[in-house]
């Protein structure tokens, strides 16, 4: 059998170890344009950030590795074209622009995301970078080092971490976020707390502007001098970070008739086959089933891509095995503050149709007296007539996230709030409070939502 595989980063680099384990006599080829393969991006702000020097670390697997195992890794070519009656892909290799037809019994689609262009006056000067690749990371800590002003254009979770990486390596940075208000994935008042949050532990060192839309790069071939906004600002910038999100890569895949989902990205089943025989498609270009509401999500996350990845490969390799979809979980850190959420904001819950209500706690993340103690803010939804858990978010210095990972089996195992009250979690004065903040949400909740007494 020969199994193709388009792209390299985690979904791609996933399917094609997964699939050498399940099949020791297949033929892989893995076809990528970028210029390395298997590598964790989402450890690149804090590779910019100075958490460590080498950029080699983020490489899991090098090509090198991949060949031992037989499986033969093209950097530098470009899928094409997809020709799904002959069962082959045009090729093109970028360093000798060549192209050529290769054939595969079982093609793996893994092309991943691509930065979203926005429209910015003179967007194509000198040191105006995205955040998407090994290079990117070396060139924004390399601009970093020698720079004193640095803008950011976008305060999502890349926005949020490179904020974080060039305040540590002792920059001036300006934010611009066209919403109004930072991290708008979250709930507005959860977003408010944030962005004040951050303001508390500023020190001079950073400004944000929100509802405000970044108009004009100004400068020359030498490079940038500065960003002028809508509002009239004029932000001094050595450099700037587009951070205005990514979209999937789906143009050779619909060119080839394989079904786009409604979120944009290639539709697939839970067995990451596209609706034509023979191709699988996973990781940051497809959607998937967001499992508490099951409506369609576009999440390109790492963690997500790598599981599609496997299940893509065995499935390619004939086994079995499923991917029944996404929580919608994540986390990142910005500062010292953990953001972290999983399931349906309230104002998501709401626009599906649900009855959300909602309750808003800060405790500590454990015992006063112990040194370390710092506080959490959770936002526990639950739907008013069922009582279901819909969703939560938590933000703090404190341990925020080990209550969202804690929430997130509850959202898959569909519990109530009432049913959620009862769990007997763990407490010791190192770890959490006698009554653990999550529970102190619970227990308010249960007297919102709709009681059968």
């Amino acid at each position: 059998m020969k199994i193709v595989i388009l792209g390299g980063v985690a979904a791609g680099a996933k399917a094609a170890a997964k699939a050498r384990r399940e099949l020791h006599d297949a033929e892989i080829d893995l076809y990528t344009d970028d210029t390395h393969i298997s590598y964790s991006a989402c450890g690149l702000p804090y590779y910019i950030e100075g958490n460590f020097e080498d950029y080699r670390l983020l490489l899991v697997r090098s090509p090198e590795e991949f060949e031992k195992k037989n499986v033969h890794v093209h950097l530098k070519n470009r899928a094409v074209k997809i020709l799904p009656e002959a069962k082959q892909v045009l090729i093109l290799d970028l360093e000798l622009q060549k192209a050529s037809l290769v054939d595969y019994d079982k093609l793996i689609i893994a092309i991943g995301a691509r930065p979203v262009m926005p429209e910015i006056r003179n967007i194509n000067l000198p040191d105006i970078f995205t955040l998407r690749k090994i290079e990117d990371g070396i060139a924004i800590k390399e601009k970093a080092l020698k720079s004193k002003n640095a803008v950011i254009i976008g305060a999502g979770y890349i926005g949020m971490e490179l904020l974080e990486a060039l305040v540590r390596q002792n920059l001036k940075v300006n934010i611009i976020e066209y919403a109004p208000y930072i991290m708008p994935i979250f709930d507005e008042d959860m977003s408010k707390l944030i962005e004040n949050q951050l303001e508390s532990v500023n020190n001079g060192r950073f400004n944000i502007y929100t509802s405000e839309v970044a108009t004009e790069f100004s400068g020359d071939n030498d490079g940038l001098c500065c960003v002028r906004t809508a509002s009239g600002s004029e932000l001094p910038a050595d450099f700037a970070v587009l951070c205005t999100g990514v979209t999937p890569n789906v143009e050779i895949a619909k060119d080839a008739g394989i079904e786009i989902g409604v979120t944009g990205a290639i539709k697939v089943n839970d067995k990451m086959e596209t609706n034509i025989p023979d191709i699988y498609a996973c990781g940051d270009c497809v959607e998937e089933n967001l499992l508490v509401s099951n409506t369609k999500i576009w999440l390109p996350l790492g963690s997500n891509a790598n599981k599609e990845g496997r299940t893509a490969a065995i499935n390619a390799c004939g086994g079995e095995d499923r991917f029944p979809g996404v929580l919608g979980s994540s986390v990142t850190r910005c500062l010292n503050l953990t953001m972290s959420m999983t399931g349906l904001t309230e104002k998501k819950a709401a626009a599906l149709g649900y009855s959300p209500v909602s309750v808003t706690v800060t405790k500590n993340d454990k015992v006063g007296y112990m040194p370390d103690v710092n506080n959490i803010t959770l936002k526990l939804t639950a739907d008013y007539e069922t009582g279901l858990i819909l969703g939560a978010q938590a933000i703090g210095a404190g341990d925020a996230d080990k209550r969202i990972n804690a929430l997130t089996a509850a959202l898959l195992g569909k519990m109530t709030v009432e049913e959620f009250y009862k769990n007997d979690l763990t407490y010791a004065p190192p770890y959490s409070p006698t009554i653990d903040p999550l529970l102190n949400a619970a227990q308010l909740l249960t007297e919102k939502v709709k009681r059968a007494d």
